[in-house]
């Protein structure tokens, strides 16, 4: 380990930067953020550092470097544009026993600034001891989308509670054990939702109760997983699936996508596939209940958007009935992101006014009306379709639509393994029998699907 991790407490410190250009007004409102009082010494000051001493922020000292400066600082940043007065700086902080950051210079520098996830009063630092700064910014983009802006709130409170909880439990491992039961409840769903009044009601009756009592609030999390490619998932779905204790999920949802579920929880494999086994919807929504009533946060993955023709609502209602809590994350549904993956807008100026969402199958056996979707200027989108796509195709052409009205089906949309077959209604059956189309896969029917584009990056 090169470097020593500290975080160092600035609050009123007397902090000193060398250098007046726009890299030091950077290093000033980092200093500022953590309460450090900024002195700031340049020959020449830009705009913006000359608007921070305007507004008393920072102190000036409009002169070349001097080393006798240092002796009167905590810290200092050399941030000139000029290597030699950067050294110089480096030079007196060394004599002075003064911790000094020189910018993109570590061989010079005797501490040096991390990339920082801030969620006060939670922070992050990472660091690649200067290697690779490039590296590690992207390292805090990606630490920053997997956690809520609320989590400060859940430290803050955490902190105010914690010495009654000292007095509550006698027992370091009673505390921590206590700590990682309210971490696990519905107190942190409400402070990440800014519900403070709330969680302090949920975590006073988990302090009231006996230390051995079995307090864990379940929850059932409904999360659309979205079409297929991982990255189109959202962050509030990355984040159920960190903390859930069990992940339901069917064949629609790609393995990429469970990785990002904790390595502990428990997977149960509900999937549903037409002319296959599969497990019943009341089957699916009895175990949703009966898990999140025994305690579990359970995230019910499923393909696309759960509310569009996900049967999220059914799943919905049954723990509504149960009288357990339930929360729905929607997705990017297939129709989206598939079309999207496929270049075909949904709704184009002049040729598409109007977008209708079909189910090809339907409980009771009944067919859609098939004469509301034969406008020339409607873009229909079909879900499930393979085994029934000789039979819509008829039955459009029937209505209406044109035999010559173009069409395109879907396969495996937004994933590295995407087809796609284009025709019209006419020959599309044939076509996809030919590109042997297996489910799961989406049909787009409109003028929209002849729209042709250059290559996508």
């Amino acid at each position: 380990m090169d470097y020593f991790p500290l975080f160092a407490r600035l609050t009123d410190a007397p902090c000193l930067i060398a250098g007046g250009g726009r890299v030091a007004v950077r290093k000033a409102r980092q200093l500022l953020k953590a309460g450090a009082c900024v002195t700031v010494c340049a020959p020449d000051i830009c705009d913006e550092m000359q608007q921070l001493a305007d507004s008393s922020r920072v102190v000036i000292l409009k002169r070349s470097f001097a080393a006798v400066l240092v002796a009167d600082f905590l810290f200092v940043v050399a941030a000139t544009n000029d290597p030699h007065v950067n050294g110089k700086v480096a030079a007196a902080a060394r004599q002075h026993r003064v911790l000094c950051n020189v910018v993109d210079n570590r061989q010079q520098s005797s501490a040096i600034v991390p990339a920082v996830v801030d969620r006060s009063p939670l922070i992050i630092a990472i660091s690649s001891s200067g290697e690779a700064p490039v590296l590690a910014t992207r390292i805090r983009q990606q630490i920053e989308t997997l956690l809520p802006p609320g989590l400060g709130n859940v430290a803050l409170f955490m902190g105010k509670w914690r010495d009654v909880v000292r007095k509550r439990f006698s027992n370091l491992d009673q505390r921590r054990r206590f700590w990682q039961q309210v971490l696990d409840s519905r107190v942190t769903d409400r402070l990440l939702n800014n519900d403070a009044g709330a969680a302090r009601t949920l975590f006073e009756k988990i302090l009231s109760a006996e230390p051995t009592a079995e307090l864990r609030t379940g929850l059932g999390m409904i999360v659309g997983a979205g079409p297929g490619d991982p990255e189109l998932l959202t962050l509030k779905a990355v984040r159920a699936l960190n903390t859930a204790d069990v992940v339901l999920y069917d064949r629609l949802v790609a393995s990429e996508i469970l990785d990002y579920a904790r390595k502990d929880a428990d997977f149960i494999y509900v999937g549903k596939q037409a002319g296959n086994s599969s497990t019943p919807q009341g089957d699916i929504n009895a175990l949703l209940v009966e898990l999140v009533a025994a305690g579990k946060r359970v995230c019910r993955l499923k393909g696309g958007d759960p509310f569009v023709f996900g049967r999220g609502g059914e799943e919905v209602a049954a723990l509504a009935t149960a009288g357990l809590p339930w929360q729905v994350i929607p997705g990017i549904t297939a129709a989206s992101g598939c079309a999207a993956a496929a270049g075909i807008p949904l709704t184009h100026r002049q040729v598409a006014r109007s977008l209708t969402y079909i189910t090809a199958h339907s409980q009771d056996g009944t067919e859609p009306d098939w004469a509301s979707l034969a406008g020339e200027e409607q873009t229909a989108v079909f879900y499930m379709p393979v085994s029934k796509l000789q039979r819509i195709c008829t039955a459009l052409i029937a209505a209406g639509r044109s035999p010559a009205c173009p069409a395109a089906l879907i396969e495996n949309g937004s994933t590295a393994v995407q087809r796609t077959v284009r025709g019209v209604l006419a020959d599309l059956p044939q076509r996809a029998l030919d590109a042997a189309i297996k489910s799961p896969a989406l049909l787009i029917v409109g003028a929209v699907t002849a729209t042709e584009w250059p290559d996508a990056a």
